[in-house]
């Protein structure tokens, strides 16, 4: 009885990810490659994800503080974090990497800065999410 719990926990879980926009359907199609032989496959991807993402962010935090502002590169390296979050179906993150775009591409170091704080945060808020998910997924296993 206590594994039915679990596995409506985890669906309930998940099914908020999707109804709080946290995520879109790219983690649906991680979820189809998923099988009995690597049953964790998509806690694997996003765990490859964080620790990519790490180096992503710091570059970014890295080419904010240099000066003069480089926005070419700065657009660069988000459009390369934009990118890996959406392989993940991360989709706040993605919609912040996308203000954050259209910041550099006007100039406007404010926003850049602004929009960069809620790409991280939105990035750390869906961390804690999928790690408490998983946490109730791996278990259901």
């Amino acid at each position: 009885m206590e594994g039915n719990q679990q596995q409506r926990q985890a669906a309930y879980m998940r099914n908020g990810l999707f109804n709080q926009g946290y995520l879109d359907e790219q983690f649906l199609q991680l979820e189809d490659l998923q099988d009995e032989v690597n049953p964790n496959f998509v806690e694997e991807v996003v765990k490859l994800f964080y620790t990519d993402s790490a180096r992503f962010l710091r570059n970014i935090e890295v080419t904010l503080d240099k000066s003069p502002r480089d926005f070419d590169k700065l657009d660069n390296v988000m459009h390369q974090f934009k990118g890996s979050s959406s392989s993940i179906g991360a989709k706040k993150v993605k919609k912040e990497c996308t203000q954050f775009q259209e910041y550099c591409k006007v100039g406007n170091l404010e926003g850049c800065i602004r929009t960069f704080q809620e790409v991280k945060q939105e990035h750390a808020t869906l961390k804690r999410k999928l790690e408490s998910y998983f946490q109730v997924f791996v278990s259901c296993i």
